[in-house]
């Protein structure tokens, strides 16, 4: 039986370890070091080297343990594996190739198809988002809990653009245009596990976004549920981590603004 409760800093600290070479490298890159796995999707050494640190020393906590990790591993088959670490190295390639700084690594747990552990790293402002089952979300030690704003005029929300399957992008201007008018407004970050971190703590009120991975939002997904939030696919069910579509709210507008996706999806 894994004893999370201790689990958790050990984890958070290897988090901190990887996070000091993407650190070191910020500002380093040039247009050489940039591949395309496919259009708009940039990696570079970074990304690779993180994700293989990440592996090694979270191999040595659990040796048991299996990965989907987006470079190594990238199956997004249902997956069958007693313990599974579910790992985005670096999630918002795209801004730190460009020198925006927000950008994130993402390391969830999960344990017979559930998830148990969830980590976003948000390097550039040292802010470190954690949650373990059983028990609250926490931001830098501190207890953290999502919005309790219960008006849609008053939500802030992200959210994130198609990027490469621009057959759905009809569906997702409906759903942009309706909220940029009910709302107080939307916010594209660039790091879908930022997105939910921030719903987790109550800056954002909801995220939704289509086309994403489990390494993108399994963590993010799991901090929000603990901090007193809602988390499903665009049709109100369970299938978000594998579903390629994702809304995560406070409980407060939940049903209000699944009830708008529903109707322009």
């Amino acid at each position: 039986m894994l004893d999370i409760k201790h689990l958790g800093p050990e984890v958070c600290e290897i988090v901190r370890e990887s996070s000091r070479f993407i650190k070191s490298e910020y500002n380093k890159l040039s247009h050489n070091d940039i591949q395309f796995k496919d259009r708009n999707e940039l990696l570079s050494y970074v990304d690779i080297e993180t994700e293989e640190f990440l592996i090694s020393k979270l191999s040595a906590l659990i040796p048991s343990s299996n990965f989907l990790a987006e470079e190594s591993s990238p199956s997004l088959t249902e997956q069958t594996d007693e313990i599974l670490w579910i790992i985005d190295p670096l999630d918002g390639t795209t801004n730190y190739i460009h020198q925006i700084p927000t950008f994130s690594i993402s390391v969830a747990l999960m344990m017979n198809k559930k998830i148990i552990m969830g980590i976003v790293y948000e390097l550039m402002q040292d802010e470190m988002f954690y949650a373990r089952e059983g028990a609250n979300s926490m931001l830098n030690d501190k207890e953290i809990r999502v919005s309790s704003n219960n008006e849609m005029q008053h939500a802030l929300i992200g959210t994130g653009f198609p990027i490469k399957d621009f057959e759905i992008k009809e569906s997702y201007v409906r759903i942009f245009s309706e909220l940029l008018e009910k709302t107080r407004g939307l916010r594209r970050i660039g790091s879908a596990a930022v997105d939910l971190a921030y719903v987790a703590c109550g800056r954002f009120d909801a995220f939704f976004e289509y086309n994403l991975n489990p390494w993108d939002v399994a963590a993010g997904s799991f901090i929000v549920k603990q901090a007193g939030g809602k988390v499903s696919d665009f049709s109100g069910g369970p299938d978000y981590l594998f579903g390629k579509q994702m809304l995560a709210t406070s409980s407060s507008i939940y049903d209000e603004l699944l009830k708008e996706i529903i109707a322009l999806k």
